[in-house]
Parts: structure tokens; sequence; C-alpha cells
């Protein structure tokens, strides 16, 4: 996505005046530390673009210098000021041939800034976190307004998708300049409702910071990240900070009910003052009393104030019961009614490679492509298939290179305990030797085979296959890419079961 503030003055579907604003305005309030700063000549200063990226400067436009993994944004103020930058933002002061002001938190600065940059949003903003779920919660919330009659999107992992307009992308949550254009956009073209995931990174970072939210949700927390944040309680933490820096006190916070994490997201929501709306077994706002699980869907029994409703969720997997109640939740939060909201439960499509089910043998073996690539979510697609398997459960995965490695073993361990073949492959192993990745995965996978290269692995778990069993090919989901070193091959997870299915015909 091009994050240069004006983009040549075009979107694709409409066109956006280029405009500048004064610096003055595009801090507003929000940074009291800027106050003395932004008297005289430096508030009345034109900006016509903001970018984190010297490289993105071009003349007229303000330079956050953010702090990242690898070098401080700082260092590059000078590049900035070569490029053109009217201004630069820093954490502390700094000499440079352009004014720098200095700000306690230069992400956040970022953030308020582009949203009050560009402006525009749709109406109706949510947003959804958790470790597992966040993709299919923010698909399901679009379908279910959708249905409802309002022009909707959806932004998170698997791109965006809008009225007019389903472009893959690859953050979960975009960086904050990116994110702004993008909703003035989908402002412009009419949306009025959107939902959004909500990275632990993302919220971390401060990237939603600016966004005009009515309503947020929690899914669950499992094990994920550990190689960015230093324990489960940190990350944990940074999740909160969706409800207790982000959500407007008073607006609905839709928790997950059942997951051991909930009681903590409970707590939080209700501290920072919100309408706390419970959903699943054990929830008060949308209660699950009974699910019947079958190979091609569920029925689930869902309670709503005085309200029994029976809903025939055209989705495998009990954790997608789980994610269309947060969905529903957050829709009837903002408006649908409960009646609409569990009619359109019953039309839902699968987020691209969530438990997504690409072919079958022609006896009738199904062969699921899913985006599990931690540990809870594994153990989740892993034992929502067992209740309609009759034969062997099959599963091919691998883990990330350059990410928590912890995970590794753990997974391994829950493979073999799960399923009744495990083959291990590679994932995306960057900048990490595959063969090293895969034997701390096999040092608690005994009973596993071991394939490296990922297409023989698909091949090889396809060309088992038998009546009644069903194939999970896990790890990748939605990725049309696959990581080695520092280059990026074509992959696509469902076009190598789909032509491993082919082979087999006769």
């Amino acid at each position: 996505m091009n994050i240069d503030a004006d983009s040549q003055g075009a979107s694709r579907f409409k066109t956006r005046k280029v405009h500048s604003m004064k610096l003055r305005d595009l801090a507003g309030n929000a940074f009291p530390e800027l106050e003395g700063q932004l008297e005289g000549p430096a508030g009345l200063i034109e900006i016509s673009g903001l970018s984190s990226d010297s490289r993105k400067i071009a003349p007229g436009m303000a330079f956050v210098a953010v702090a990242g993994t690898k070098a401080d944004g700082a260092g590059f103020i000078a590049d900035a000021a070569g490029h053109g930058a009217a201004v630069a933002i820093a954490s502390q002061a700094a000499d440079a041939s352009i004014p720098v002001l200095t700000v306690k938190e230069p992400r956040r600065f970022l953030s308020i800034a582009a949203s009050r940059f560009y402006g525009r949003q749709p109406e109706t903003m949510v947003a959804v976190t958790g470790t597992a779920g966040k993709t299919s919660v923010a698909s399901f919330t679009r379908q279910i307004w959708a249905h409802a009659g309002y022009p909707a999107a959806m932004i998170g992992t698997t791109g965006v998708v809008s009225p007019t307009r389903n472009e893959y992308g690859s953050l979960t949550t975009p960086d904050p300049v990116s994110l702004h254009k993008l909703l003035a956009e989908l402002a412009d073209e009419g949306v009025t409702h959107a939902a959004m995931e909500a990275s632990s990174h993302g919220l971390d970072q401060h990237r939603l910071d600016g966004v005009r939210l009515a309503a947020a949700a929690f899914t669950n927390l499992g094990r994920d990240h550990m190689d960015y944040h230093p324990t489960v309680e940190d990350y944990m933490a940074a999740k909160m900070r969706l409800f207790d820096r982000l959500l407007p006190k008073g607006s609905p916070a839709v928790i997950f009910a059942d997951d051991a994490w909930s009681p903590q997201a409970i707590k939080a929501a209700a501290e920072a003052g919100h309408d706390v709306r419970t959903v699943g077994r054990k929830g008060t706002y949308l209660s699950l009393k009974r699910v019947e699980h079958f190979r091609h869907k569920q029925v689930a029994e869902i309670h709503a104030d005085d309200e029994i409703f029976e809903v025939d969720i055209p989705l495998a997997g009990d954790f997608q019961v789980a994610n269309a109640l947060v969905a529903a939740g957050l829709a009837i939060s903002t408006g649908v009614p409960a009646k609409v909201a569990m009619a359109a439960l019953e039309k839902l499509r699968g987020a691209s490679g969530r438990l997504e089910l690409v072919g079958h043998t022609k006896d009738g073996a199904l062969a699921y492509v899913d985006y599990a690539h931690k540990p809870d979510a594994l153990e989740n697609v892993l034992s929502s298939v067992r209740p309609f398997t009759t034969g062997r459960v099959i599963v091919v995965f691998g883990c990330g290179g350059d990410r928590d490695r912890g995970k590794r073993p753990i997974m391994g361990e829950i493979a073999c305990r799960l399923a009744d073949v495990v083959i291990v492959t590679d994932d995306n192993p960057r900048s990490e030797e595959p063969a090293a990745i895969r034997a701390e995965i096999m040092a608690a996978a005994k009973c596993a085979s071991e394939i490296g290269d990922r297409a023989s692995a698909i091949r090889e778990a396809v060309g088992m296959l038998t009546s009644g069993d069903t194939l999970i090919v896990a790890g990748k989901g939605h990725e049309e890419g696959q990581t080695i070193g520092s280059v990026t091959l074509p992959f696509s997870d469902h076009a190598e079961v789909r032509k491993a299915l082919e082979e087999l015909k006769p």
C-alpha cells in the first residue's frame, strides 16, 4: 500500500483533493508537551503529508522519527530533510536543518496526526483482538452488517474487503498512515461500517490510535509473539490496551466468555468503564446452549435476551461457532437486530485459509487449509475436525523462522497427540536453516515423518487419504508466498492441495 499522503491525488475509486494542514491543527490538543513548541512560526508550518519512512518523504511533509527494531528513526532526520521534509517529530531534540519538535510517544503522534490529516472514517468502526479468530470475526461481522443492508468493510490479515474491493494483504494491522488513508477511501466509497483486526503489535505500537471505535471485542489468548513480548502477561496487557486506552468509555465490549483469559479480559473492560457483553457457553449476552457437529455445518442453539434461536452455521469447527458469536455480538451491539444477525449466521462464508475446505477425494476424504501457526490454533483445528472424522486425522505443518522458537516443540507435541498421521515440513524459514527448525519440532513429535519440501509433503499427505480421513494443511492459510532467506517465492497451500487432488483422478 502506498503511504505517500497525496498518492498523486488519486484513489482508484474516488479522487481526493491534495490538501495540507497547519502543524498546530495536525497535532490538535492531544499532546500537551507540544503546546509551547507550536507557538509562533512552527505551528503555522503547512504539512502536505506524513511518513515515518524518510524515503517516502516529499516536499512539505512531516517526518515522524519512530524507534524501530533495527534502527531509530531519529538517525534519518537529515535524510528526510534532504527529501524536502518541512518538520520532524521525534522523542528527543536533534540538530537539523529543519525544525525538530519533541513528543513523548512519536508513534502515537503519527497515528493521531494521520487520523486528523485524512479526517474521514466509516461512521461505525469496531476492532477485535485476541490470539486466534480475529480474521474470522472481522470477516463475519462485515458479512452480518452486509446482510442487514449496511455498506460494510473488513481490514485484516487477509487484506481489505468492501463493496468495491477485495484486495489481498499481509499485515494484521496496517501502519497508521496507510490505515487512515484507507479509512478515508472507504468512507468516500460510501462504507458506513468497518471491522478491523487489532494485533498486539499494532496496539503496542499505537497503530490504532485515532480510530474512532464504536465497539471492540476479545476472542482468546494463547502463546504467540513471544519473540516480541517478554511474557504472556505483557502480551495480554498489549491486547487489553484496546479496552483501557482506545475504546471510548461506556462503549460495548464483546468478550468471548469461555477462554482461560476471559475473566481477565472481562475485568479489564469493566474497570475501563465499558458495557461488557459476554458471549459463549458462559456468556450472558449471547448464550450458547447446545451445538451439534456435522461435516459441513454446525447446529447451534443461541439465547439472546428472551429469544431462542436454532442456527445452522455452515462452517466446521467449534472455534468457528465462538467466532460467529463474537461477530454477532459486535453486529448486534452496533444496531443489527438479533433476529437479523442470527439469520446472517446461516449464510456465513469462512475467511480465506481458516479451516477452509479446499477439496475432497473421490471417496469423500476432506482436505482443509488452515492458518494455524501457533499452539492453541493448531490444537483447536485438530480437535474441531475429530468429531466428524470417521477415519484418520492427517496434518501437515511447520513453524516459521525468525519467530518464537519455544512454540516449536509445543506444536510438535500437540500434532502427535491429536492427529493420527503427522508430516513436519517447512513453513516460512526466513533466515533460519529449515532443517534446524524441523528438528526442534521433531524433538517433541516422535510420531512424525519429515518432508522438508512443502509441496512434496502436501502431495504425500493427499496421496495417503482414504475414505473417512480428514487432512489439515496448517500454518500458511491464505498466504500466497513462501519466504526462504530474504526471497519470497510464489506458493499457495490451496493450489498445492488442488494439484495433488487432481493427480489422484484416474
